[in-house]
């Protein structure tokens, strides 16, 4: 399964690079461009729709494949992946259904700019409607079916706002959800979540064909209706996806649960921050500003490009770690995984936070 399941990836990456150009070319002649304004970086307008570019490269190749699982007989799909699609298609149609309406209040936002509260409530209830139907998509099951669902509910849109806050810098919330989504599929491959290993598959693809065209500097933006979907879509399959090796007991691997968190560690970390700076100065969380930890790096120096593969680095450094985590046999081992990535945030902080000193200041104090 794992060649087919990169062979998507691949013609997902190909298509959505091509359908990206197209929006770059299509968009002007619409007025779907994303005009300069004050918290904005760029001087000159931009293309937007490269979110509709990668949406379709995501749901699309997802639907022929369900498609093509439901109608054929089980001489040309082995029965047991058969009858495994089969069971997962009403969840999936219900995924892609939903993720589609996220897009579709993307659009919206983009071309009318709703108001922060209105997408909050949005978001919720469609995370909420995955949640509450499917057990599949629910987390720590354990404590009962309410408080699953509304934990599964949170981190659903916790996920989906740490990207739309991570867009806004070129090459940025594509980049780290591309890092995100290769720890994700690597981890799942490795634990045979082959539902789960396929969406990231084409998830991947679907990114890196868009930056192509995104990375500083970027020729065409992805807009709301592109990084609410990423977070939207990887909130949901790291609910979906059961961080144990196959025959381990929860009980030895109860760890493994937070690999998520760990991948993910930084565009939480920088939803928190930003989130915390605005409050503390009175304004609403959702408000956009120039507070984001790849704005202070530049603040302090690095270009945008160097800022943007720095932000990528430290995700993959956190992610290397969580897609061990799975195959770990020791809590103690654990422990120094969960550590490690605690300092690497702990760095990040360090150099997010510190007061920023000006030449003059530096040269008087030495």
């Amino acid at each position: 399964m794992i060649l087919p399941i990169l062979g998507l990836g691949a013609v997902s990456l190909v298509c959505s690079w091509a359908l990206t150009y197209l929006m770059i070319r299509i968009a002007p002649r619409l007025g779907f461009v994303d005009k300069p304004g004050w918290r904005k970086i760029h001087a000159n307008p931009k293309p937007l729709g490269g979110g509709m570019a990668m949406v379709l490269e995501f749901a699309i190749p997802l639907l022929a494949i369900l498609a093509f699982i439901g109608l054929s007989q089980t001489q040309f799909v082995e029965a047991a992946y058969w009858m495994g699609v089969r069971r997962q298609t009403p969840m999936a149609l219900t995924f892609i259904g939903i993720t589609l309406l996220v897009h579709l209040l993307g659009l919206f936002d983009d071309r009318l700019a709703l108001g922060p509260f209105l997408k909050l409530i949005l978001q919720l209830l469609c995370a909420l409607a995955l949640t509450f139907c499917f057990a599949q998509i629910r987390v720590l099951t354990a404590l009962g079916t309410v408080p699953s669902i509304i934990l599964s509910t949170l981190w659903i849109v916790a996920i989906t706002n740490a990207f739309n806050f991570l867009d806004n810098m070129d090459g940025l919330s594509a980049g780290v959800a591309a890092v995100c989504t290769t720890a994700f599929l690597i981890t799942a491959l490795t634990i045979h979540q082959w539902f789960v290993a396929a969406s990231l598959a084409l998830l991947l693809g679907s990114l890196l064909g868009f930056l192509f065209w995104n990375f500083p500097p970027a020729k065409i933006f992805m807009g709301d209706s592109g990084s609410l979907v990423i977070g939207f879509i990887l909130g949901v399959l790291t609910v979906r996806t059961t961080y144990l090796t196959p025959g381990v007991e929860w009980g030895a691997g109860w760890y493994s649960v937070f690999a998520p968190v760990i991948v993910l560690a930084l565009p939480l970390y920088d939803l928190i921050v930003v989130s915390i700076i605005r409050m503390s100065r009175g304004k609403s969380p959702f408000v956009g500003d120039t507070n984001h930890f790849s704005h202070r790096l530049v603040a302090r120096g690095m270009s945008k490009r160097t800022a943007v593969l720095c932000l990528y680095l430290v995700t993959a450094a956190t992610s290397i770690a969580a897609v061990l985590l799975p195959h770990v046999t020791s809590p103690f081992a654990a422990i120094l995984i969960f550590c490690q990535n605690v300092l690497i945030l702990v760095i990040v902080a360090f150099l997010d936070l510190h007061q920023l000193t000006t030449i003059h200041e530096y040269t008087i104090a030495t």
